[in-house]
């Protein structure tokens, strides 16, 4: 019988050329490429900018220094260092900003250009999501998983070429499982099949695979390979596959932290997912300091699979997590924004939510844990769920959870910047704030290192050396979430 492979989604039929995606430098957009429609929202446009007397947490893991300036040449990063030291070239724009806090541009390692909230709604975030994540300080997507791809490579195409505004985009794949209940998602039932998925997308111009819950480990070994050899790489939320056999067949990346493992699940059968092979982690019962946690790790480790943290999704569902953000709730459509709340009431009133407080406390550990052991962390936001993390709104609370899980702010800054830069393999162009480097850069008011919500105080964000206006970006999004 001719393996099969089941597309549940309609899939346009145009096939666009995307040569960008080949694995060449990053070179900076210019200002004079860009459309009527992005230029609206830029502030700071002069090839030559000194942003002075700020304090910079620059993503590599070093303390926060004070009173720093920062000189961008034709988008890139010229010169950084303490104030009485760089010297700001003649005619450049000088940007004076003592009391603000300037860190890398943000890099989201799990950042949709689709969202789902609660009450089933479901929409494509082709105009929303952009925007909203480069106001956020998000200037680095990876998609990972798309539920309408040719929507998202024509997104991409469009910030690509100046035509609307918003971050890079790492394009994955749709997901790929196993089962009978794929919805959107493409259900590979062979070998062969996941071959041939990993072929097409491969040249379509995806540069990552998303595996998903129901897939097998034959098929998921044979994606893995296939994607190898066309210089793909693979990432999953999984559970009928564990943390330690995605490991064993050569995954790349592994999404969500702890609250998808199932590994602490003793009486798990190979090959199947069930709602109780996540139930200790959800419920808090697994130890993310016993013998399961540590071996899962040092195999991860070992093998130097990431991980990504999208701790913001998950306490969305913890009774008495609800966390106030105005700008959230203007973002979303009426509609939307009155079905996420009376589902926040229902779980706050009731004290019962899908995620124990102690499941996220073991998540929260389980990061510390593994980057202790020197496991590489990225973060992403996840806009999906009850549709209460939104795209760089999200992202920016993960700085908070990380926090309060006990990271520095240089720790925390360097997991949201360098990490995903070093994951996308573009660690060279992006990720820290040094001089050669593209000039992606978010500026903050307030002191980050003092007040971890001073993440949501962002004015202007450097994208190739463009200034653009936050407040602006968001304005335009107002009550269009859960839209378009």
């Amino acid at each position: 019988m001719r393996p099969t492979v089941r597309l549940t989604s309609v899939l346009a039929l145009t096939v666009l050329a995307l040569t960008a995606l080949a694995a060449l430098p990053l070179a900076a957009q210019r200002p004079d490429s860009l459309s009527a429609e992005v230029r609206r929202y830029v502030t700071v446009d002069a090839a030559v900018v000194a942003l002075t007397r700020v304090t910079l947490i620059d993503g590599t893991g070093a303390a926060p220094k004070p009173d720093q300036t920062i000189v961008i040449r034709d988008g890139k990063i010229a010169a950084v260092g303490p104030s009485a030291r760089v010297r700001i070239p003649d005619g450049a724009r000088v940007l004076e900003l003592a009391g603000h806090t300037v860190i890398p541009g943000l890099i989201g390692m799990h950042n949709h250009l689709f969202y789902t909230a609660a009450g089933g709604r479901a929409s494509q975030m082709s105009y929303t999501a952009p925007r909203l994540y480069l106001a956020s300080g998000i200037t680095t997507i990876r998609t990972t998983g798309g539920r309408s791809p040719y929507a998202e490579i024509n997104t991409k195409d469009a910030i690509d070429n100046g035509r609307i505004p918003g971050p890079r985009v790492h394009l994955t794949a749709p997901y790929i499982t196993g089962g009978a209940g794929g919805g959107s998602m493409a259900i590979v039932e062979s070998p062969e099949a996941a071959r041939r998925f990993v072929a097409y997308w491969s040249n379509e111009g995806a540069t990552w695979l998303k595996a998903y819950t129901d897939i097998r480990a034959e098929e998921l070994g044979a994606a893995i390979d296939e994607a190898h050899k066309r210089g793909m790489k693979v990432t999953g939320h999984l559970c009928s596959v564990s943390y330690q056999e995605a490991v064993a067949l050569g995954i790349d990346n592994l999404e969500h932290g702890m609250l998808t493992a199932s590994d602490f699940d003793p009486a798990r059968t190979a090959d199947v997912c069930t709602p109780a092979n996540i139930r200790p982690v959800r419920e808090g019962t697994a130890d993310p300091a016993g013998p399961v946690a540590l071996e899962t790790i040092r195999r991860m480790v070992e093998r130097s699979v990431s991980m990504t943290s999208t701790l913001v999704i998950y306490e969305l569902f913890v009774a008495g997590r609800t966390t106030p953000d105005q700008r959230t709730l203007d973002a979303m459509s009426p509609e939307v924004r009155a079905a996420y709340q009376a589902v926040r009431h229902q779980i706050d009133s009731t004290g019962r939510g899908l995620i124990a407080l102690e499941g996220l406390r073991n998540a929260m550990a389980f990061d510390r844990a593994f980057v202790a052991a020197g496991g590489l962390l990225a973060s992403g936001v996840d806009p999906t769920g009850l549709g209460g993390a939104l795209p760089g709104f999200g992202d920016q609370r993960n700085y908070e959870l990380f926090i309060e899980a006990g990271f520095t702010p240089a720790q925390a800054v360097r997991i949201m910047s360098a990490n995903g830069a070093k994951i996308l393999g573009v660690h060279d162009s992006l990720g820290t704030v040094e001089p050669g480097k593209l000039a992606d850069l978010v500026v903050l008011a307030g002191d980050l290192a003092a007040d971890p919500g001073v993440i949501r105080n962002v004015t202007t964000v450097f994208k190739d050396g463009i200034g653009y206006d936050s407040a602006t970006l968001i304005a335009a999004v107002k009550g269009r979430v859960g839209i378009d």
